[in-house]
């Protein structure tokens, strides 16, 4: 690749103003604390849309809405239909119902999946970030479960920006602490602090492309891609440019950085902000089978074909570029074994694959083959029961016979070399990255890398473009392409576009420029004569791959082929071999073993010269170079035909110990077949238990979200209960204040509540709640009280008397129905007024008006 700068066309316009920003906001068990004080940092006048997708229970009307009402001056509301986005509006799902858009809205959706498996929030956060990518803003707040990561990470690839609540800070911190542990926040902060980070954020959009500039932004770009290219080897000035932009815009707006040199300079002052750039550039967006349709296709159709040509089975070579964190490299490997299963004797049948990355933490985590819940939604049941091992709790890790298969390492497929003579090139959703310089360089080295006839899988927006006489579909509108023969001089066109390659045609022998140096025929010829025979292998002693001939040394085992080092090594030089390659493994050095005895040849023998040598910069894990010698004039050795005594007893000794050496081979296989009927049937038990476990973590799951759902209705109802009890706080200080004795009964006469002042006229207290009013002793004498209260109760025409006491005090009895809010009668209410005074100044008027007399 060169260094030349990019041509600067302008990026797609910054979105516009025009456009309310949206806020997604999701969260389950313990979410409302931190909901709520998320919603009371926010201004009222402010400038976003925020959507609410809390864990409900589907069977219960939710009181969310009413509950944040209380919290925040902006309208609250819950969406039963479709509604237009409005900034400074709060939109709440409502229960039962998935959230997404329709028509530009926000509108409900039913609900997906059974309850226990359902992930509305990574729903609404994928659909946020398809119809609203650069305007699209996500948080995740407290709650238990992974809900939430993979809609974040959609939100973060399409330009938006993420926020997670510091774990610490949680009641229950799996959530955010999931999404984190992902890789797809960009802010973990408190929920009190959210709003002035998205400010912040909002107010930095579109700062990168300025036009009246473009040449400093031209220089600048170059200084950044030269940055780039020392810190992880990658050249990114052939990445499409708007894509590199808009990821340069995430990075700049993070930094609050307002210009491109800027940004630049905070790249040379701050090593690790280059790290995360670099990170940033490589897109690291992958999922077990994605596009399910080309998996589909591949384990139904292509590759039994391509199987099917080999009836006594084979080993295939496979190269996945760009694998990121090893989905793909994996589900490739379980769909050739799932098309292998298919036919006879699938175990003939072996895929060797080599994944790739630029990134060496991607590929750290690939090696590792451990995943999170999520997968469950991306990989189906059955081939999650029967190749991972874990729970959704510990999660998921793949089993060693599919790992065993893959071999991970860092490579930059756009400057180092490829692997050759594959049967499978899956490189999917790279290209578009690229700009079509750089696309016309990879085709022809896709094809250049394949056997002829073998599989080019592409992304869904990938195709070979202008090079289609070398890869046609293997179906119509098909992801997967055959390798197509050009002849010489066709290809030799193509790789000319590469600029480290002369335009000449590769067949010209009579252009210099054509064939190699001379020191390259001469470095070549001494490779062919003077250099030993080789084996690269790994820890378990599996051949990695094979330099000279080596066919006096080893030799494929009878059986199911093996490629192990300790199978295919003859006889006589088996024992060696695993010794030299146990020494060289302890030490990590280099073990010499000299004077092995090969095969014995007529009645001479030769002499053999062995070395092991460990690799520990080759990127594949105990990784050592065996290299066979043999010793000059070994074979001109004449047996001993001595008569000697002491030289036969030694032949003799030598050839029974051989015979003891080789019964002892006998029984260590032996034994090792033991061990592996007994390792299958353990296998065996162990698919059953796990059989048993998945099912009892699908209880747990659906237990963990009935739990989720009850606690958050348990949230809503106590901070009812709260209200309630504030309400119940002021109606009895009211009714306490208005010094009138009051009683409410119920519909069978029994006390509900009473006033303070009732107590001074009846017997009460407060343990004679709900007994009927007629077991309370009382000093007004009203004998048909009870009985004016049930005729009350029947007509429901209020009922007023004025009645003594024994004490010789009156009071204004007044009884009236008791209307609940839903306009049900439901008992009575009794109201005694003191009218003492009143009457006695109608006893003395009357005394007046009587001369004095009463």
């Amino acid at each position: 690749m060169t260094n030349s700068a990019p041509s600067l066309t302008p990026p797609p316009a910054a979105p516009a103003r025009g456009v309310v920003p949206l806020v997604g906001i999701g969260a389950s068990a313990g979410g409302l604390k931190p909901l709520s004080e998320f919603l009371c940092s926010v201004p009222p006048d402010s400038a976003f849309a925020y959507v609410v997708v809390q864990h409900l229970d589907p069977a219960r009307r939710g009181v969310l809405p009413e509950l944040l009402q209380n919290l925040t001056p902006m309208p609250v509301a819950e969406v039963n239909e479709p509604m237009p986005v409005q900034a400074g509006h709060v939109y709440i799902i409502p229960p039962d119902h998935d959230l997404g858009f329709a028509d530009g809205r926000l509108a409900p959706l039913p609900p997906a999946g059974e309850r226990g498996h359902r992930r509305p929030v990574d729903r609404f956060f994928q659909a946020l970030a398809r119809h609203h990518p650069q305007q699209a803003i996500g948080v995740v707040l407290s709650g238990m479960g992974a809900d939430g990561t993979r809609g974040l990470a959609a939100i973060r690839e399409a330009g938006g920006l993420t926020l997670a609540q510091l774990p610490s800070s949680a009641q229950f911190d799996a959530m955010p602490a999931s999404a984190i542990g992902a890789g797809a926040v960009d802010l973990v902060a408190l929920p009190g602090q959210m709003m002035e980070h998205i400010q912040r954020w909002w107010r930095m959009e579109g700062l990168l492309w300025l036009p009246d500039r473009a040449g400093v932004e031209r220089a600048q770009l170059r200084q950044m891609f030269q940055l780039l290219r020392q810190h992880g080897g990658a050249d990114f000035s052939d990445y499409k440019l708007s894509t590199v932009l808009r990821r340069v815009d995430r990075r700049m707006r993070l930094r609050q950085t307002a210009t491109l040199a800027d940004y630049v300079a905070f790249l040379h002052a701050n090593r690790g902000e280059i790290e995360l750039l670099f990170k940033e550039l490589l897109i690291g967006v992958t999922q077990f089978f994605r596009d399910p349709k080309v998996w589909e296709q591949l384990r139904d159709v292509v590759l039994p074909e391509l199987l099917l040509a080999y009836p006594d089975g084979g080993e295939f070579k496979a190269w996945v570029p760009a694998c990121s964190t090893g989905e793909e490299a994996y589900t490739l490997a379980m769909v050739f074994r799932e098309a292998a299963q298919r036919l006879p004797s699938p175990e003939r049948y072996q895929l060797q694959i080599f994944a790739t990355d630029l990134d060496d933490d991607a590929v750290a985590r690939a090696r590792q083959g451990v995943f999170g819940a999520s997968i469950r939604e991306q990989v189906p049941a059955d081939l999650l029961r029967r190749y991972f091992v874990g729970t959704e709790e510990q999660g998921y890790r793949i089993a060693k016979d599919i790992r065993k298969g893959i071999i991970f390492a860092r490579q930059n497929v756009i400057s180092d070399p490829p692997f050759t003579k594959l049967d499978i090139l899956c490189c999917r959703n790279l290209l578009i990255y690229f700009t079509p310089r750089l696309q016309a360089q990879l085709i022809p080295l896709f094809h250049y890398a394949l056997r002829p006839q073998r599989l080019l899988v592409l992304g869904s927006a990938d195709t070979p473009g202008q090079f289609n006489e070398m890869f046609a579909p293997v179906l119509p509108s098909s992801r997967v392409f055959r390798r197509l023969e050009v002849s010489s001089q066709r290809f030799g066109s193509y790789l000319a576009t590469r600029q480290s390659i002369p335009p000449a045609p590769m067949n010209d022998t009579h252009n210099p420029a054509s064939r190699p140096s001379l020191q390259q025929q001469i470095d070549q010829h001494l490779l062919q004569r003077h250099t030993p025979a080789a084996v690269l292998v790994n820890r378990e002693g599996d051949i990695l791959y094979i330099h000279g001939r080596t066919g006096a040394f080893l030799e494929p085992a009878a059986g199911k082929a093996n490629w192990n080092i300790h199978a295919m090594a003859r006889d006589s030089v088996r024992p060696a071999v695993a010794a030299l390659l146990e020494r060289a493994a302890q030490t990590a050095g280099v073990a010499v073993m000299r004077g092995v005895a090969l095969t014995e040849h007529g009645d001479g023998r030769q002499l053999l010269d062995l070395t092991a040598e460990a690799l520990a910069d080759s990127g594949v894990a105990g990784a050592v170079l065996l290299t066979f010698v043999l010793q000059p004039g070994s074979p001109a050795r004449r047996r001993s035909r001595s008569g000697n005594p002491q030289v036969q007893e030694l032949e003799r000794q030598l050839a029974q110990a051989r015979l003891e050496i080789q019964a002892v081979r006998d029984e260590m296989q032996a034994s090792r077949e033991e061990l592996r009927s007994a390792n299958e049937e353990l296998q065996s038990t162990n698919e059953e238990l796990q059989s048993t476990n998945e099912e009892l973590t699908t209880s747990k799951e659906e237990m963990q979200s009935l739990n989720e759902e009850l606690y958050t209705v348990n949230a809503e109802l106590q901070s009812k209960v709260d209200d309630l009890s504030v309400v119940n706080g002021d109606m009895k200080n009211l009714l306490n204040s208005t010094d009138i004795a009051t009683i409410f009964l119920d519909s069978e006469m029994r006390i509900r509540r009473f006033t303070e002042r009732a107590t001074q006229i009846f017997k009460l207290i407060a343990a004679d709640l709900h007994r009927p009013l007629s077991d309370i002793n009382n000093e007004l004498e009203y004998p048909d009280l009870e009985q004016d209260a049930r005729e009350v109760l029947r007509t429901l025409v209020f009922c007023e008397r004025q009645i003594p006491t024994r004490t010789g005090r009156w009071f204004s009895v007044r009884i009236m129905p008791y209307r609940t809010v839903e306009n049900v009668i439901d008992g009575v209410v009794l109201t005694l007024v003191n009218i003492t005074e009143a009457k006695q100044l109608e006893v003395q008027l009357r005394a007046a008006q009587n001369g004095g007399r009463p």
